[in-house]
């Protein structure tokens, strides 16, 4: 006997059914899943839009902050440095003021001199060449020369040295001049050295008195009949 060997069964080939109508198939389907996907990027894009707006103003509200601030410290930092400009400035004036004082000091009694001598009539020739050279140099300097006669007594610049009354003065006056003062600028080096005189002592109320006592003594020899014969 011949044996079968079973087999499967083989079937025909039977094309895809069609979808029942009134249903659509994968392809219909297609373009509505495709809006709704767009539809619903837009949903989500629109607030991870505004988050992005207010992290950018955050951004340039935290520039702004720093801004200010690296403003208000470069008008500190200008305005301390015009400060320290005008310090240093005003103490290189001190130092040069107190330098030329120091050396002009030690050719004061050069000058004192120089001032005698052309009192004197003796500042002649190349010593008054020279006297007129120095006396220019030291003007350069700023050194200035003070202290006249008939003047008002100061005595933050002047020095007095002798004392008189005199009936022809209202204040205390410099009548003579020993030794001329100097100074720099508002710097004084050396006091003017004078002589004053103030007023009489009673001056001006010595003629009253006197004419007061006359009519008194006047009046008095009249009541007792005329002065007494001795």
């Amino acid at each position: 006997m011949t044996e079968e060997t079973p087999g499967f069964d083989e079937k025909p080939d039977v094309p895809p059914s069609s979808p029942p109508l009134g249903e659509e198939g994968p392809t219909s389907a297609a373009p509505e899943d495709a809006a709704q996907a767009e539809s619903a990027d837009k949903a989500g894009s629109a607030p991870a839009g505004d988050v992005q707006d207010v992290a950018l103003q955050a951004q340039l509200d935290q520039a702004r902050s720093a801004l200010n601030e690296r403003t208000a410290d470069l008008q500190r930092l200008q305005a301390e440095y015009q400060n320290y400009r005008r310090r240093v400035e005003r103490d290189r004036i001190t130092v040069k003021e107190i330098a030329s004082a120091n050396l002009l000091s030690e050719l004061l009694p050069v000058l004192d001199d120089v001032g005698r001598a052309r009192e004197h009539g003796e500042l002649v020739g190349g010593f008054k060449s020279v006297a007129e050279s120095l006396e220019t140099v030291v003007a350069k300097l700023g050194l200035q020369q003070f202290g006249k006669e008939g003047e008002p007594f100061d005595p933050t610049i002047h020095e007095a040295l002798m004392h008189s009354y005199a009936p022809d003065v209202t204040e205390t006056t410099c009548v003579a001049i020993l030794q001329p003062g100097y100074r720099i600028g508002e710097r004084t080096i050396r006091p003017a050295r004078v002589a004053v005189a103030e007023p009489q002592p009673g001056a001006q109320g010595a003629k009253p008195g006197s004419e007061d006592d006359a009519k008194g003594a006047a009046a008095s020899d009249e009541e007792s009949g005329g002065p007494d014969e001795g």
